[in-house]
């Protein structure tokens, strides 16, 4: 498994640690950025990971700003990303077995270091459920699919 990393100045020190944690579990990691608390905009990293993701370059990808919301905003609008801002392990959880997300969104503001490891960790251990959860994501694409059309045209 490969997980791409992103961040803005907000949430470089929690990735930092989410990359050494994922790595001491032998997890192979892509560091997308930032690589420092200078200020930066979050989009471009969202973006990268996002892209990542998208074209096979890496599994999952694991986002960090301040709130995770403008990554998971961004993140999102790349075709086939479902980026989920989590601050629960249970949102965790629902986000991969029901949503099938592909990226974890994280707010460094929002959450303690230890409870964002323990999220990372439930969303990696959690599995998509299929089922009728398919057929959910499937209208997720098909909607993604529809608007991508309307505004080419």
């Amino acid at each position: 498994m490969k997980i791409a990393l992103g961040a803005d100045h907000a949430g470089f020190e929690l990735k930092e640690q989410i990359k050494q944690h994922l790595q001491q579990k032998q997890i192979a990691v892509q560091d997308d950025g930032t690589s420092s608390t200078a200020s930066v905009d979050y989009p471009d990293f969202a973006r990268l990971v996002a892209h990542d993701v998208s074209q096979d370059r890496a599994d999952l990808g694991i986002l960090v700003c301040g709130s995770g919301i403008g990554m998971a905003i961004s993140a999102n609008k790349v075709a086939g990303i479902r980026a989920a801002n989590v601050s629960s392990e249970y949102e965790a959880q629902m986000s991969r077995e029901h949503n099938n997300a592909n990226v974890l969104a994280l707010g460094a503001r929002i959450l303690q270091p230890d409870q964002a490891i323990r999220i990372v960790d439930t969303w990696l251990a959690s599995a998509f459920a299929g089922g009728r959860h398919e057929r959910r994501v499937e209208k997720i694409a098909e909607i993604e699919k529809e608007e991508s059309k309307i505004s080419a045209s």
